[in-house]
């Protein structure tokens, strides 16, 4: 046996992942030695509660309430915790004793990044992070290493899978939200509180740090505009389907330009994707992050975006990673965050759009809308009208008016995102539109 260099890591967190990272730290202590060229030793597991049932077998002595004298005697910190404090607290205290940490904490740098990136660089330390942004999926180093000579133009990615697999199933299934949902809770996908999925806050925070990679820019997490999936339903997909289109929750981080520089927006919300996109086909639970780059050109990331020892996969890779510069030594590599690009406000993103309207079924009422979109300069591309059937469809509120209300589907040309809003106002408002049902934008054409 090889006899390396031992340096010590230190465990914070034994959930669902933290548990995985410990036992294949141990499984396969030899293999990763000869890998790094240093010998891993798992020195101890910060925990609430020691005696807690574990999903891995370890020993009970690897675990400790203790952690600032674990963080204190270690050369690698891995922070598995989730949630801002203490794990904030950990992770300043880990950088500033001078050892690497290793975190897959989205919440806390998409808040925090700045301060926690900005203690490392004073002390020389480095900050892994590739299981933050996509589980399983190498990203975060593909956009920080690999395209940093680079000019990355877009990023498109479903970077949460309870989303994905709730509107995969209400696609391919035809199935209805709630019932989806309660499903995806019964499978572990979704937490009882799914608030943080389906509202998109977890796609926001992923959103700001993949920004903030591929744009040399900080972006602060309120920065980022988020809608959620919770208005999604079966007659949307249904006419998403019927137009050639799937509806997926995207994350969207974009190079624009504004006046005579560059600008960027960030933003989160339910899609129209085209079903001839390679984002249309990543089915259940699954993320993928399509990136377009300037001379690169389009890049496609899939795999699992989440489970236990999935995401392990990514966080041994970066203490992996870490190990390797403590032997090599040197101080870490700090973010580049020096291109400071101005980030719009959604009102100034310009794309297409897909609105749905019920309207009176009455001659003159398609050149009435038509109207109003044009003076709002919003500029149609197609139109598909249907007649809805009172005693057949319950969207059809007609009981004065027995003939049934129309369904106008109207695709449009780019718009920019304050008029379209600005125009959806005024179409609520037209007495001969009943109501809007959706609004919803074309991303990927």
């Amino acid at each position: 046996m090889t006899d390396y260099r031992r340096l010590r890591v230190a465990l914070l967190g034994a959930g669902a992942v933290g548990s995985q990272v410990a036992a294949l730290l141990r499984q396969h202590a030899d293999e990763l030695a000869d890998r790094a060229g240093a010998r891993l030793e798992l020195v101890g597991i910060a925990v609430r509660n020691p005696d807690a049932p574990r999903e891995a077998d370890l020993p009970r002595e690897l675990f400790t309430t203790d952690a600032e004298t674990l963080i204190l005697g270690a050369d690698i910190v891995i922070e598995l915790m989730g949630g801002i404090e203490p794990a904030r607290t950990s992770l300043l205290q880990a950088i500033g004793s001078g050892a690497d940490v290793v975190t897959a904490n989205k919440a806390l740098l998409a808040t925090h990044g700045p301060e926690i990136f900005e203690a490392a660089d004073q002390v020389g330390a480095q900050v892994y992070y590739e299981a933050a942004a996509a589980g399983a999926i190498p990203i975060i180093r593909p956009l920080r290493d690999s395209l940093a000579g680079d000019r990355v133009q877009r990023i498109m990615g479903i970077v949460n899978g309870t989303t994905n697999y709730i509107l995969d199933r209400m696609d391919t299934e035809g199935a209805d939200f709630g019932d989806v949902l309660a499903q995806a809770q019964a499978l572990g996908y979704a937490e009882a509180d799914p608030t943080a999925d389906i509202e998109g806050y977890d796609a926001a925070q992923k959103a700001a740090i993949l920004a903030s990679l591929a744009f040399h820019t900080s972006v602060p997490l309120e920065a980022v505009h988020r809608e959620g999936i919770t208005a999604i339903d079966k007659p949307m997909m249904d006419a998403a389907r019927k137009a050639g289109y799937v509806i997926k929750l995207l994350a969207v981080c974009e190079r624009v330009v504004n006046g005579s520089g560059d600008a960027i927006s960030v933003r989160v919300y339910p899609a129209l994707v085209p079903r001839e996109h390679p984002l249309a086909s990543v089915h259940g639970a699954n993320n993928a992050v399509f990136v377009q780059a300037e001379a690169a050109g389009n890049l496609m990331f899939y795999g699992a975006g989440a489970g236990g020892v999935q995401t392990a996969s990514a966080v041994l890779g970066d203490v992996v990673s870490a190990a390797r510069r403590h032997i090599a030594g040197g101080v870490g590599v700090g973010e580049s965050t020096r291109a400071n690009l101005p980030i719009l406000p959604i009102g100034h993103v310009t794309t297409q759009y897909q609105i749905t309207l019920e309207v009176t079924d009455q001659p003159g009422v398609l050149a009435t809308v038509a109207g109003i979109l044009s003076e709002g300069r919003v500029s149609i591309a197609t139109v598909e009208q249907t007649v809805a059937d009172a005693s057949t469809d319950p969207l059809a509120r007609v009981a004065a008016d027995p003939t049934g209300v129309a369904r106008l589907v109207i695709g449009t040309h780019k718009a920019l995102e304050q008029d379209l809003s600005e125009t959806v106002v005024r179409l609520a408002d037209s007495d001969v539109v009943d109501r809007v049902v959706s609004v919803l934008r074309v991303e990927g054409d």
